[in-house]
């Protein structure tokens, strides 16, 4: 598979300021992340997962699909309740965005850096949490660190393609659903300066 065909098998969208405006609700985030996790799901089913009213998520399934995140899922359903899916596998949020003069652009990165980061703590508590339902090996496996180190950001973007890189490397080794113990795992990524003084 050449790069291309490995980015394109992503599905990675950048965002732009209205598409971002559209997405930043914590919700609308939720949802989103429900359905590129849990794969195609009806508001009801999404509605009970969340502890949400049915109403509010598909008014929030509503513009999500409006800004393009999901779409229909035809082929799930054949009743009458509405089944949704996800677009893309991932999104990305430019400097540009960050840095937007439009104190609405700004607010809504905002929004949706800070649901990212909550996302994050929810996926890592849930685990801590459920440990003990994991197979001893799974519980090898996993791995909760951190390190400091002082770079520059030169070698800070350097590298962070190069981990990025080594994940695509095993995203093309990924093993088959019925593969004995494999599992969908969550690798998180936080490169980030501290003051130290």
């Amino acid at each position: 598979m050449t790069e291309h065909e490995r980015h394109e098998d992503r599905k990675e969208r950048q965002l732009d300021a209205r598409s971002l405006r559209g997405l930043a609700h914590p919700l609308r985030m939720q949802l989103l992340e429900s359905l590129r996790h849990h794969g195609p799901a009806t508001a009801s089913q999404l509605a009970a997962r969340l502890g949400e009213s049915s109403g509010a998520t598909s008014y929030h399934l509503r513009q999500l699909a409006t800004h393009g995140f999901i779409e229909d899922a035809p082929e799930q359903g054949k009743g009458r309740e509405r089944w949704w899916q996800a677009v893309d596998q991932g999104l990305s949020v430019g400097e540009d965005l960050l840095r937007s003069p439009d104190p609405a652009v700004r607010g809504a990165a905002d929004v949706f850096l800070h649901e990212m980061v909550t996302a994050h703590g929810r996926e890592l508590a849930g685990f801590v949490a459920t440990r003990d339902r994991w197979l001893p090996t799974w519980s090898r496996a996993a791995n909760l660190s951190d390190a400091t180190i002082r770079l520059t950001p030169d070698l800070t973007r350097e590298l962070i393609g190069r981990m990025q890189a080594l994940i695509d490397d095993y995203r093309d080794r990924e093993t088959a659903r019925d593969t004995p113990d494999s599992e969908h795992v969550r690798i998180h990524t936080h490169l980030f300066p501290v003051e130290t003084d």
